[in-house]
């Protein structure tokens, strides 16, 4: 099985920004923790500041992978563009944000990419990344 997580803006600075939200380790140390944890899969990782990138990465992947893992971070909330992406793709994505969207401020209460989603994960910190997995799995 092949698949990728795409994070985006602002996800480059998980284990600094805001730790009381997004916790102290970095993502790409947690991502050691997950190749190993499961080993037989391919897990590829990208992350980008920049919307056009990110749509451009899910035109790239969704064709050929068996599973997206996305947390489009404030493009959840924004982006049009990158929900007719999703809808655009056949890999199935399943959204995730690491904090509970829905415990936050009112704004961060409304996904436009959830909708296109197979399933989303909120409020479990880095562990919604290992639940995505785990689902595509299944």
């Amino acid at each position: 099985m092949h698949i990728i997580i795409i994070n985006g803006p602002n996800l480059n600075l998980i284990g600094k920004r805001e730790p009381e939200i997004y916790g102290n380790i970095t993502f790409e140390e947690y991502l050691i923790d997950l190749r190993k944890e499961f080993y037989q899969l391919t897990i590829e990782y990208y992350q980008s500041n920049v919307e056009g990138e990110i749509i451009n990465k899910l035109h790239q992947t969704g064709f050929n992978f068996d599973g997206i893992i996305l947390n489009a971070g404030a493009y959840s909330h924004t982006s049009v563009a990158i929900a007719d992406a999703i809808n655009s793709i056949n890999a199935p994505v399943i959204e995730v944000h690491i904090s509970n969207i829905f415990a936050r401020e009112d704004y961060r209460q409304i996904s436009l990419i959830a909708k296109k989603c197979k399933g989303s994960i909120s409020g479990f910190g880095l562990k919604g990344y290992r639940l995505a997995i785990l689902s595509l799995m299944s």
